[in-house]
């Protein structure tokens, strides 16, 4: 595990990354960071190696292997998955609120997904394209530090079979029952059973499909152009999004978990990785200064790599 600031030599982005630690350590977060310029491999983080619960984030190596099935001519995107709403995972958003049957193609699953993080349609995708394969996929591609265990309906079967007393205390548990190796009494938080990747591996799979070096290129097309239909830029973006930069990212939220992965353009050209992956030690359901702690790490860490 990478306990010092990364910066490639450069002190000047050692001091950059040092200092989104201790903003980040101010916040009460732990977690691991990384932002990379892709172009120039100039990059700056400090925990890269940390292995984090990746909750919603693991939506994108899914969607990058589904895609690839796609373009092999393994998986049929119009293939048609009915949907019933006592089969359905729970969610707040997309397939997961719908009150009755329904239809939809497999290839639509990936830009629910991916756009609306929707948990419903994710685990309907996972019956074509399971976590095991995702996996293996992973390891043939040469990310050996992003691992799919479960479906998304396991994060809330987790909680559902807490008992009443604990559940009622839940988010205090999830901040409370960590080991200091990754370990935890939600199994879903404990990284040898959770669903899990590291910043450095993310920001590395980010680099490879923006710049076609992994699967083909018409595959990580179809997954830059999903990505980019995220509709909400709090987290990597606060600070960033405007009419002349892009953010085009991921989420993911669970728990005291708040993380997004994503690449920045700049109205100059410049494309910046940037994987920020959070623990809170804070037991609240709703927690904006951890979205502007990473919208502004984010900030920082690309005008640094930037100038």
């Amino acid at each position: 595990m990478s306990a010092e600031p990364t910066g490639d030599g450069s002190a000047e982005l050692q001091v950059v990354a040092d200092d989104i630690r201790q903003e980040w350590r101010r916040a009460g977060l732990s977690g691991g960071f990384l932002a990379r310029h892709l172009d120039s491999s100039e990059q700056l983080g400090f925990e890269v190696d940390r292995a984090v619960p990746l909750a919603s984030v693991a939506k994108v190596p899914l969607a990058l292997v589904a895609y690839d099935q796609i373009v092999a001519g393994q998986l049929d995107p119009a293939q048609p998955v009915e949907l019933r709403p006592e089969e359905r995972t729970l969610g707040p958003t997309g397939l997961s609120l719908f009150e009755h049957p329904c239809t939809v193609a497999v290839g639509d699953l990936i830009t629910m997904a991916l756009a609306v993080s929707d948990n419903a349609a994710t685990d309907a995708l996972m019956r074509f394209v399971p976590p095991a394969e995702v996996t293996r996929r992973m390891r043939q591609w040469g990310w050996h530090d992003i691992t799919l265990r479960h479906h998304i309906h396991e994060l809330n079967t987790a909680v559902a079979d807490l008992p009443d007393h604990v559940r009622s205390q839940l988010r205090e548990l999830a901040v409370r029952a960590a080991t200091g190796g990754g370990g935890h009494v939600v199994p879903q938080l404990d990284t040898s059973h959770a669903n899990t990747g590291t910043a450095a591996a993310l920001v590395r799979l980010l680099e490879a499909v923006w710049t076609d070096r992994v699967s083909v290129p018409a595959a990580t097309a179809r997954l830059r152009r999903t990505m980019a239909h995220q509709p909400s830029h709090r987290r990597l973006g606060a600070e960033l999004i405007s009419d002349l930069t892009s953010v085009v990212g991921k989420t993911g939220t669970f728990l005291n978990l708040r993380h997004e992965i994503g690449v920045v353009t700049t109205a100059d050209g410049d494309r910046v990785a940037v994987a920020a992956l959070t623990v809170s030690s804070v037991p609240a359901g709703e927690q904006p200064e951890v979205d502007a702690a990473i919208g502004a790490a984010a900030r920082v860490a690309v005008e640094a790599l930037t100038r």
